[in-house]
């Protein structure tokens, strides 16, 4: 591979971590050595997915292998996502403000909360009875 058009990036979301490689091409999406149609059944996520590429105008520009592990599908679509982001801007760095006003930039901080000892849950209660 050449070194010198390759770009990496580390996209993360809840449990999932995405580790994605772009390069110039013709906007083939390789994820898991499976194409995108057939990792991610819903449009819905698919559409998630390319988005950074959809607001930089970059959609047949740049071929993505994505090893995607841990978490969820919406998850795991979050997270190449994430990656598909960080490694446009180590591409072309004039599309950080774009991407930034999009808020694909920042990692989203939501995870699952942890359940706590003596309940039920991370907020439910075991049933309080007075008699």
């Amino acid at each position: 591979m050449e070194k010198e058009n390759l770009y990496y990036a580390t996209g993360k979301r809840k449990n999932a971590i995405a580790r994605t490689w772009l390069k110039p091409g013709t906007g083939e999406i390789i994820i898991n050595n499976r194409p995108i149609e057939n990792y991610f059944p819903t449009e819905i996520l698919r559409a998630n997915l390319v988005e950074p590429f959809k607001l930089t105008n970059t959609m047949d520009t740049y071929n993505v292998k994505v090893n995607v592990h841990g978490g969820g599908i919406s998850g795991q679509a979050g997270a190449v996502r994430h990656g598909i982001t960080k490694a446009l801007i180590l591409a072309d760095p004039d599309l950080r403000m774009p991407l930034k006003k999009a808020g694909f930039i920042k990692r989203d901080p939501r995870v699952k909360e942890r359940k706590k000892y003596g309940q039920k849950g991370a907020r439910a209660r075991f049933q309080f009875s007075k008699r």
